[in-house]
């Protein structure tokens, strides 16, 4: 690891699909993620070379000292393009897939949970294929927003792309504000400590 990306910000990257049509979906949890923790630090999303909405941020604040420096992003591409913005971001930024969070979608975790984990497989979601085509390497962090299944026999990828229901959108303040506190405990405290408080039954 080189000097600079030691001291290279956390990149946090919410994945979604650009515009109104797709802003309600549960593929675009990941861009509410990023929204909410927006919200948390007062800190609007402006427009960055890297095609990707950003703002610079301090990661929450542990013990009453300034968090972890972090840039919070949405790519301005299509979810399957993902990874052209990510990898334009990091090299601004100087950051390594060290320091890379993506927060996503996750249809193999339970509605309304929240999971982190570390490289594997991309569980045949585009945006990830996307980002680890970019990169080279899938080793980098994810914080994966439970969808759940979808009903019957429904298709995936029209249960991704349609809005959550009325009773989902009820809970999702709730899912929004695990989903961002596991950012802010990664980027804290590492991955380990983030793993066992939202792996626990709670």
């Amino acid at each position: 690891m080189t000097g600079s990306q030691v001291s290279a910000p956390w990149i946090v990257v919410g994945l979604g699909n650009p515009g109104d049509r797709y802003a309600g979906n549960r593929h675009n949890i990941g861009a509410m993620v990023v929204a909410e923790l927006a919200s948390r630090y007062a800190s609007p999303l402006r427009a960055h070379k890297a095609r990707c909405s950003a703002a610079q941020v301090r990661l929450g604040m542990p013990a009453g000292r300034p968090g972890p420096a972090g840039v919070i992003a949405v790519p301005h591409s299509y979810m399957n393009e993902s990874g052209g913005p990510v990898k334009a971001l990091m090299g601004f930024y100087g950051a390594g897939p060290d320091r890379l969070v993506v927060i996503h979608d996750e249809l193999d975790i339970e509605a309304g949970a929240v999971r982190l984990k570390l490289g594997g497989g991309e569980g045949g979601h585009n945006g990830l294929r996307s980002i680890s085509r970019a990169l080279g390497t899938r080793e980098y962090a994810r914080v994966r927003v439970g969808i759940g299944r979808p009903p019957g026999r429904m298709d995936a990828a029209d249960f991704v792309l349609r809005d959550f229901s009325s009773t989902e959108r009820a809970e999702l303040p709730f899912l929004l504000g695990d989903a961002a506190d596991a950012v802010e405990l990664l980027a804290q405290e590492g991955l380990l400590t983030a793993q066992q408080r939202f792996h626990s039954p709670r």
